[in-house]
């Protein structure tokens, strides 16, 4: 949801960022791909931290897309994709944009969400081309030995790690947004996704808290890191 305790808060006073530098330092990743990176809150606070490997961000939104692309103007490491969303296969759809942009999803919200997050609700939508993790491995990845993967889009975790095709051995880490109560139609909760992790052997290693609601009385959802042992 890229929304911790409250708006945003995922990237301020957080104390998860030095343990998750930890390990990408301890897995030797020599590259992250930060899929659904928004303006590029992801990667800003991985290099305040000390991670200063490659980083290969993507995001479909026109607007988020411009101001991602401008705070990785100066970054010679930090690489912009083409604008494009990330899922099961290659081709078009239409994204929903919410008021805020962190929480804009090509899942539309279910009935209750539309009720009681009521902030959220999408005012439009905007085309955008889709690619896969295969491909854009294929396309980014170079030589790039250790990769790993952090998805954060809003409910579509399921159809990005269905593009991974045959691609897993790629893949050393993975950090994936996992939802407790589902508030996007057709989104599943954590526990399948962890099952399609752990069938690839990817274990957790860390688990951030996530997004608290009021209107819920409960949080909606966490972040999990998952490496091979």
């Amino acid at each position: 949801m890229g929304n911790y305790i409250g708006h945003s808060s995922f990237l301020s006073g957080a104390n998860h960022w030095p343990r998750l530098v930890e390990l990408l330092e301890r897995h030797a990743i020599d590259c992250v791909f930060d899929v659904g990176a928004n303006v590029g809150q992801y990667a800003r606070a991985l290099r305040k931290n000390g991670y200063d490997g490659r980083i290969v961000s993507f995001e479909p939104l026109t607007s988020a897309h411009a101001e991602l692309t401008r705070s990785a103007a100066n970054e010679g490491t930090w690489i912009v994709a083409a604008r494009t969303a990330v899922g099961a296969s290659a081709g078009e759809t239409r994204i929903n944009i919410s008021p805020e942009s962190d929480m804009s999803s090509i899942l539309p919200l279910d009935v209750k969400a539309r009720e009681r997050l009521a902030s959220t609700r999408s005012t439009e939508t905007e085309t955008v081309p889709v690619t896969t993790l295969s491909d854009a491995l294929e396309a980014h990845a170079g030589s790039s030995a250790k990769i790993f993967v952090k998805s954060d889009t809003q409910g579509y975790e399921n159809e990005v790690l269905s593009g991974i095709g045959d691609s897993w051995s790629r893949i050393t880490g993975i950090q994936l947004e996992l939802s407790l109560q589902p508030i996007y139609e057709g989104q599943p909760d954590h526990l399948p996704l962890l099952d399609r992790l752990a069938a690839q052997g990817l274990r957790p290693h860390l688990v951030i808290p996530g997004y608290w609601s009021r209107h819920y009385g409960r949080m909606l959802e966490y972040d999990v890191v998952c490496f091979r042992d």
